[in-house]
């Protein structure tokens, strides 16, 4: 028996087709396999088994990362603290098994989460307080939170992915051939994806990116949702500390130093709108992903880490650039839309 599409079906079926092709989260999807294709052309062995499994651990914590950081640049802020808060929570997982060995995996990560969730919070009350940009409370934030990890710190180190076995083994787990790792990041983009698709308060962080004012008259309550977005951003990079503990075993004061920059680039390379009010967080994934694939292939094929950093910085300004230019000519279709209708 065959089966036919029905003359309404088939439009709908390739405007959902057409919709995807022109989104840029799988314009930035085939980027990466480009990027792919050409460096495993040059040198075969970038998509050995190995080294696929290298291109999904390295990318997880960055992925969880930008997965938060994209829910406050939604809102048309930054937090800039991400790295300090990175290292804040994956120095505290070292102590947490310095004086507890036995301590359960579950406690330990929901340690992580709640101190992230904490320092985001803090973020999120002073800006909602201050009424100061964002970018200038965590850029104070970012200092303030490795000054006291330093402190805390100081020239100690701990070596956590060695002892207990079952902490450091997350790392090298897989489900089916998957890193566990994988699965965590991955789990973090579908639940936050479908919060910002499916939820209320999630659909109102892209009316507060496109004008808090008209938000808040709205009957938004902005504050409270931007303060949640800190909030969320802060816990999810606390797991990623915890990650980072477990994948790279030893941390220190220095624990994610720069991390910052890189993830506010890969949120933007993912097509999340530096202004606020557009983009997802499956493309803020899939640009972390991309920018550690980029590394990882440049540093295969013997490139510089001067011009690693300068494809980068390209890759920041082309994404901006296209963001511009695609606002622009959607205001062109809405001022023509407007002009046929009147």
């Amino acid at each position: 028996m065959s089966t036919t599409t029905s003359p309404r079906q088939a439009p709908l079926v390739f405007r959902g087709a057409r919709r995807i092709l022109v989104s840029r989260e799988f314009s930035v999807f085939a980027a990466l396999a480009l990027l792919i294709i050409v460096t495993t052309s040059i040198n075969p062995r970038f998509l050995s088994a190995q080294g696929i499994s290298d291109i999904l651990l390295n990318s997880s914590i960055f992925v969880v990362m930008a997965v938060g950081e994209a829910m406050v640049i939604i809102t048309r802020n930054v937090d800039l603290s991400v790295g300090s808060t990175l290292g804040l929570t994956a120095y505290s997982t070292g102590a947490v098994y310095a004086a507890f060995p036995h301590v359960s995996l579950v406690v330990v990560f929901v340690i992580g989460i709640v101190f992230g969730g904490i320092l985001g919070a803090i973020n999120g009350l002073v800006v909602g307080a201050a009424k100061v940009p964002a970018l200038v409370i965590t850029l104070g934030t970012l200092y303030i939170y490795r000054g006291v990890n330093y402190a805390w710190a100081g020239s100690n180190q701990y070596f956590v992915g060695n002892d207990p076995a079952e902490f450091g083994n997350l790392s090298v787990q897989t489900f089916y051939g998957v890193p566990v790792l994988a699965i965590i990041a991955l789990a973090a983009t579908v639940i936050f994806g479908i919060y910002l698709y499916g939820a209320r308060s999630g659909r109102d962080l892209y009316a507060i990116g496109s004008d808090p004012s008209a938000a808040r008259v709205f009957g938004i309550p902005v504050d409270i949702r931007v303060f949640g977005a800190f909030v969320a951003c802060g816990a999810l990079t606390g797991l990623a500390g915890v990650l980072y503990a477990s994948r790279f075993s030893s941390v220190g004061a220095d624990t994610g130093t720069g991390y910052e920059l890189q993830i506010v680039a890969a949120v933007v390379v993912g097509g999340v709108a530096i202004f606020g009010g557009s983009g997802t967080v499956v493309g803020a994934a899939i640009g972390a992903v991309l920018l550690t694939t980029m590394t990882g292939a440049l540093a295969s094929l013997n490139v510089s880490k001067f011009w690693q950093q300068a494809v980068v910085g390209v890759l920041i300004i082309a994404a901006i650039l296209i963001t511009r230019l695609l606002a622009l000519r959607n205001t062109r279709r809405l001022k023509v839309s407007e002009a046929r209708n009147v």
